[in-house]
């Protein structure tokens, strides 16, 4: 699988590469968020979206009797607003963002994953999907997601937002810092 991964590397040299400032791009996701509150009346957030789309999947599963009387879709029912439409678009302007800068590759198990947990492809995307259900299932009793809190509540000066920004980065540096330990003691 690791050759596999390697033959899709498709990375551009660095002379050709685009650098995106993080200012620029700071401010255009704050001019974002503006044009979300003025056209939508909403801020941004994907977890809502997300979860109105499970909607979806759990109708084959569970049965559109079950999903309907799910009090918790009753409260969010699938609508294609312009938070799934968000939700659709991350992926794909990353996509874009990634070709037009010259870093674009098709990479199923990164190199620092590699480096640290071994080449198998199945233990990373087990870790992955694991990962995603509990940063889903925290973003949701949280009442927000990063982009819901971090970036459209920290705007609006929410307190809540604002701590679980600090409790966000707080944990991210405590796993790094256990997961990647024996990588920080080579570094020094």
């Amino acid at each position: 699988m690791t050759t596999i991964t390697e033959s899709y590397v498709r990375e551009a040299p660095r002379a050709a590469r685009i650098d995106w400032s993080p200012y620029l791009v700071g401010a255009g996701i704050g001019l974002l968020s503006w044009i979300a509150f003025a056209v939508f009346g909403d801020p941004l957030g994907v977890t809502t979206a997300y979860s109105r789309i499970a909607s979806l999947f759990a109708v084959p599963v569970i049965g559109p009797e079950a999903v309907a009387q799910n009090s918790y879709w009753k409260s969010m029912p699938l609508k294609w607003d312009y938070g799934v439409w968000f939700l659709v678009g991350i992926p794909f302007g990353a996509f874009v963002s990634a070709v037009m800068s010259g870093t674009w590759r098709l990479e199923l198990v990164p190199d620092v994953w590699k480096e640290r947990f071994g080449p198998s492809v199945a233990k990373r995307f087990f870790a992955a999907f694991l990962g995603g259900a509990v940063i889903m299932y925290g973003a949701r009793l949280a009442g927000g997601c990063t982009s819901g809190h971090g970036i459209s509540g920290g705007l609006q000066l929410a307190v809540s937002s604002w701590l679980f920004l600090a409790v966000m980065f707080a944990t991210g540096l405590a796993v790094s810092a256990l997961m990647f330990r024996a990588r920080q003691g080579e570094l020094r």
